[in-house]
């Protein structure tokens, strides 16, 4: 049963209260009973004060990705399964002074490809390159943690786009929580910075298609038509793939000693304000950290490697670094809430008191990844938003699992999608496409009417539309 509030806007009611759900018709239709049923678990704790689901979401582990979900600060529930396990994973673009036509050439694209992963471990099991960089130093104060040489803009007072050019770039918490951190935790993470990861992780070289109503913003940003950029989607590795498992058996422990339970083993909960609610909200910030930085380390081996191409007067400022999985505090609604986002990305429109420093005119770039072989998307969030706590989409969102992808799809049909052996080849740089065939384009949904969900329900509009041009994936 819903309740279609129009323009794209429905609300359904379960058993434990109402779910939002912002998708057009064709999407909506589309979404397994199974969503329904992990929303309703989740809405079972306490005192929700809110919940949603954006147009690309689909069945996670405990609570679905495209969940927004909120609780007010001071009687509220925090939950590491509405969080996931890649806490801080998000998405950064780059911009450079190249035109599409500059690259058009394949063998100057390979060429990319190949100098990049010099700087940029892309395999699972690989190595960083920083080993001066110091994971104490980098989770404590995120981007202000590392040494001078990685932010060679950052004392310079009026050109600090490494600082200022991101949603955060140091998050604030109590470092004495850090005491709880294993000592091969901290190994781990120490051998990963700058390291891409696998799974859904890549680095894309794209081109710009400007969209014409938003040509004004799109200029202010510094985006023109044909223009490459670098996207980059990764999170923080190690260091908060190991927090969240480790929580997971602390939340359940607690809620067994507390007689409370859901009927998901895999989703937890505990009060904000409780012990194990609080350690886990400070390390989570401390992974958030690390993610920023992680991003920044690939974009600086990105860099690099195009310095290599391009001549040492290159250069690729940031247009912008957010995140798509944590749980952060706000205001809303003139309180203090937790509002978690697991693969939902947050979008303030021009004005919001929130916006990073240079985008409080404009409101600031929300960073939508398609899938390789499909468009990305630049936006910008609108005053409508508010009603979804300015929460949009974080991409295009799995159609299918990955072993059903490789059970379903082809090799021909993979590289089809891709326009293998055309002028518009996009490259990647995996030596058979079979290697990476479970992140296809046809895994996912169709990311054209995932964008049109969102601006039809007036959340967000396109500034620009990202073609890709070469992938670097990780495994």
């Amino acid at each position: 049963m819903f309740k279609d509030h129009g323009k794209n806007h429905k609300e359904v009611t379960l058993p434990h209260g109402k779910l939002h759900v912002f998708a057009n018709d064709e999407v909506f239709s589309s979404l397994e009973n199974k969503v329904y049923e992990m929303a309703d678990h989740n809405l079972s704790i306490p005192r929700n004060r809110y919940m949603s689901y954006t147009p690309d979401a689909h069945v996670g582990i405990g609570t679905c990705i495209g969940t927004t979900a909120v609780w007010n600060m001071g009687d509220g529930f925090v939950s590491p399964s509405i969080v996931g396990s890649d806490i801080g994973c998000g998405m950064r673009v780059h911009l450079t002074p190249l035109c599409k036509g500059d690259i058009q050439d394949k063998t100057l694209r390979r060429e990319m490809i190949q100098a990049v992963e010099k700087y940029v471990p892309a395999n699972e099991r690989a190595s960083s390159h920083y080993k001066n960089i110091r994971v104490e130093k980098i989770v404590k104060d995120g981007i202000h943690g590392l040494p001078p040489q990685y932010v060679p803009d950052m004392y310079t007072p009026k050109n600090r786009r490494s600082i200022t050019h991101v949603e955060h770039a140091k998050f604030e918490y109590n470092h004495d929580f850090l005491e709880y951190i294993p000592e091969k935790m901290w190994a781990q993470a120490w051998k990963q910075i700058g390291t891409l990861g696998g799974g859904n992780h890549f680095i894309e070289i794209q081109y710009v298609k400007i969209n014409e109503d938003k040509r004004e913003i799109a200029e202010k940003w510094g985006l023109f038509d044909g223009q490459v950029v670098v996207m980059i989607h990764s999170g923080s590795r190690a260091w908060g793939g190991m927090l969240g498992p480790r929580y997971t058996k602390d939340f359940r422990k607690a809620m067994d000693t507390w007689g409370v339970g859901t009927p998901d083993p895999n989703l937890v909960y505990a009060p904000i304000n409780s012990e194990v609610g609080q350690r886990y909200i400070h390390l989570m910030y401390s992974a958030l950290n690390y993610a920023v930085v992680n991003r920044h380390m690939l974009a600086f081996g990105v860099r690099a490697g195009l310095k290599d191409v391009f001549g040492s007067d290159f250069e690729m400022p940031v247009l912008y670094d957010l995140m798509h999985n944590y749980a952060l505090k706000e205001f809303h609604r003139n309180q203090p809430m937790l509002v978690h986002r697991k693969g939902t990305t947050r979008a303030l429109p021009a004005g919001h008191f929130l916006n990073a420093g240079p985008y409080k005119e404009t409101g600031h770039p929300a960073l939508i990844p398609g899938s390789m072989g499909t468009s990305s998307y630049i936006m910008v969030g609108e005053q409508e938003g508010e009603k979804n706590f300015y929460s949009i989409c974080h991409g295009a969102g799995r159609v299918r699992s990955r072993r059903a992808t490789k059970e379903l799809v082809s090799v021909d049909e993979f590289a089809q999608s891709m326009k293998i052996g055309t002028d518009d080849e996009v490259l990647v740089n995996q030596r058979t496409l079979e290697s990476i065939l479970d992140e296809c384009p046809q895994a996912y949904k169709d990311v054209d009417q995932i964008i049109d969900s969102v601006v039809g329900a007036g959340l967000a509009s396109v500034v620009a539309e990202c073609k890709p041009m070469a992938v670097i994936k990780g495994l």
